[in-house]
């Protein structure tokens, strides 16, 4: 009889770790709206944003560029050249999405005006530039500038809803030791590109770091 109790107790004590582990994953699960859809995948790379940029005023060309001294390999995205124009400025000391230090480290926009180059060099200085956002791209790359990024593996880093006056986004915020993302619910003025953000919590914590 003894025998029999410490068989069948056994499995119990295994049993409630299990169960506990199980509710305290169910109550951490999030979700978002059921009226918000999923970011599309090409949206989570920022070189990738740019040709949908509106610009907040007319320029006669502009572009966006690495720090990199070989021409044909700094251009990221450029509008259509006016015939008549040549450009031979140097590239500013410092950009906008700064990853590393030397070459290829940084991005800049360059934009011309009635034969006057003028460089935004800065993350408010890119918004600037935007302005008023006047699709989903220009949402996703005005949160890129404040360290949001689109994770592609989960609609709570993923997300949107737009109407008439404002987007509305679930974003990712990542850090590296250890890996962990976290969800924050992000609203964008469309007329100002103002942008706020409340955290919805943590969703994936690693162990281990990620290296650059």
């Amino acid at each position: 009889m003894l025998n029999y109790l410490c068989k069948n107790v056994f499995p119990m004590k295994l049993l409630l770790p299990v169960l506990f582990l199980y509710s305290v994953l169910a109550c951490g699960q999030k979700s978002i709206p059921s009226d918000f859809k999923r970011i599309p995948e090409i949206l989570d790379n920022t070189e990738l944003l740019y040709p949908f940029v509106v610009p907040d005023q007319k320029y006669d060309y502009w572009s966006v560029l690495h720090n990199n001294t070989d021409p044909d390999k700094a251009v990221i995205y450029e509008s259509q050249m006016p015939p008549y124009m040549t450009l031979n400025d140097p590239a500013p000391e410092k950009g906008f999405f700064q990853q590393c230090l030397g070459e290829n480290c940084y991005s800049y926009l360059m934009a011309c005006e009635s034969g006057r180059t003028k460089y935004f060099s800065t993350e408010r200085q890119l918004r600037d530039f935007i302005g008023s956002v006047d699709n989903l791209p220009e949402a996703v790359l005005i949160a890129n500038t404040y360290g949001f990024l689109v994770d592609t593996a989960d609609i709570l880093g993923s997300s949107y809803r737009m109407d008439d006056q404002y987007v509305f986004l679930y974003l990712s915020k990542m850090k590296k030791c250890p890996f962990t993302k976290e969800s924050f619910f992000i609203t964008i003025n469309r007329k100002t590109g103002h942008l706020k953000s409340k955290s919805n919590g943590v969703y994936f914590k690693g162990e281990d770091c990620i290296k650059n």
